[in-house]
């Protein structure tokens, strides 16, 4: 089968939606599909490339941009407009599939299957117009964001398949005006193989990882209050790894509090997360409660992959939470709810066991339901094409 996918960050980008799509790129290769990757050139760090992949990538120029809204908006459409004359001049697909960076490339997917009459489906990494209203980067009544949402809901519904991140994310979709029989549910994974469990560090300092794009969407006011409140408390430690539009606030607040404990890095290639969660004793996933269904932050897998339990910062509806409590891999606190995260940080500070016990659960459930060979036939039983033959499981520590 020949299989056309598009988003704007590939392989050997390290962004997550570079990740999952690289991982299913390689995936439907090895099972004897011919794969073409529509990209352009990113502005994440990219990954160290320690293997060739036998994918056709097709590299299309996007203008640079800043985060201003207009920056951001010339550069998607020179990917667009970009990707829209590959997609159509190149061979024939018999399948579409386009991810959401940028927000519009499920309508260049809709265009593409109409001259060429392919399957078409969009995996929705966030819903747009909808992240950017609940961020309010756009207004919700204004012209402009209604025909965005107008012309996003008309290539969903005549796509043959939308791909949700979780149950959260179908509820939004159907709030569009989605059939629901359009929508699939299909989580994202973490490789566990590349990311195993280490021996946890020594109890002090107790250490929280934040791992990945602190984003717009990210709650950080919660924790940044647990962050002042521990401030001259040598027992608790906090590791930002990673870049985003909020690091660059949360770094003035703690040059401002002469804040000594928290430190900051930058992005890990995929190789070496293992090696980063292992040097903490808990993972943080944050998300503002505005963002419901709009996104589902996928740093939580890799936390349970590195047996390393989740402390979600989030609303108790959202996927995150719902696999907390599931599986008992964590907990979870309502954001502003800064006096009972403090609390919860000196009991787990104080009860290893607990740490101990809430990694391996969350571990087990990795293997069984969140490694990348089970999500990426997820992926592939939605989409019609052969399933790749999963290698032996990862054994459980």
């Amino acid at each position: 089968m020949n299989i056309l996918l598009l988003n704007q960050y590939f392989y050997p980008d390290s962004a997550a939606t570079s990740q999952f799509l690289t991982d299913l790129a390689r995936s439907l290769a090895v099972e004897g599909h011919s794969v073409r990757t529509i990209c352009g050139r990113s502005s994440y760090a990219e990954a160290n490339c320690l293997q060739p992949l036998p994918v056709e990538i097709v590299r299309t120029p996007v203008l640079p941009f800043t985060h201003s809204l207009l920056s951001r908006a010339f550069s998607y459409m020179s990917f667009l407009s970009g990707a829209l004359c590959r997609g159509v001049l190149g061979p024939t697909p018999d399948l579409i599939v386009t991810l959401t960076t940028p927000p519009a490339l499920g309508v260049i997917g809709c265009w593409i299957k109409a001259v060429t009459g392919a399957r078409h489906y969009i995996w929705e990494m966030d819903v747009y117009p909808d992240v950017a209203i609940d961020l309010e980067v756009l207004r919700a009544r204004s012209w402009f964001t209604r025909a965005l949402g107008s012309s996003f809901d008309k290539s969903r519904r005549r796509a043959d398949g939308i791909i949700a991140l979780g149950e959260c994310m179908r509820t939004r979709l159907m709030r569009r005006g989605v059939p629901g029989h359009l929508i699939h549910v299909a989580e994202n994974w973490a490789d566990g193989r590349e990311i195993h469990p280490l021996p946890f560090p020594p109890l002090e300092p107790f250490t929280v990882l934040y791992s990945g794009n602190l984003g717009l969407a990210h709650d950080v006011a919660t924790i940044r209050g647990a962050i002042h409140h521990f401030r001259s408390n040598p027992r608790f430690r906090f590791v930002f790894a990673g870049s985003g539009p909020q690091r660059k606030g949360l770094e003035s607040f703690c040059r401002k509090h002469a804040i000594t404990n928290v430190t900051f890095t930058g992005y890990r290639p995929r190789h070496e997360l293992a090696e980063s969660l292992g040097n903490c004793h808990i993972g943080l996933v944050t998300q503002k409660p505005v963002t419901l269904g709009s996104v589902v932050p996928s740093k939580t897998y890799g936390i349970m992959a590195a047996g390393r339990p989740i402390l979600y910062i989030g609303p108790r509806e959202a996927t995150p939470a719902g696999i907390v409590g599931r599986f008992r891999c964590g907990w979870q606190i309502d954001p502003g709810d800064t006096a009972n995260l403090i609390l919860l940080l000196e009991h787990l500070a104080g009860n290893p066991g607990l740490i101990r016990e809430a990694g391996a659960r969350g571990r087990e459930a990795f293997l069984q339901h969140y490694d990348l060979p089970i999500g990426v036939a997820r992926i592939c039983s939605i989409l019609g094409v052969s399933q790749p033959q999963p290698p032996a499981k990862a054994v459980a520590v």
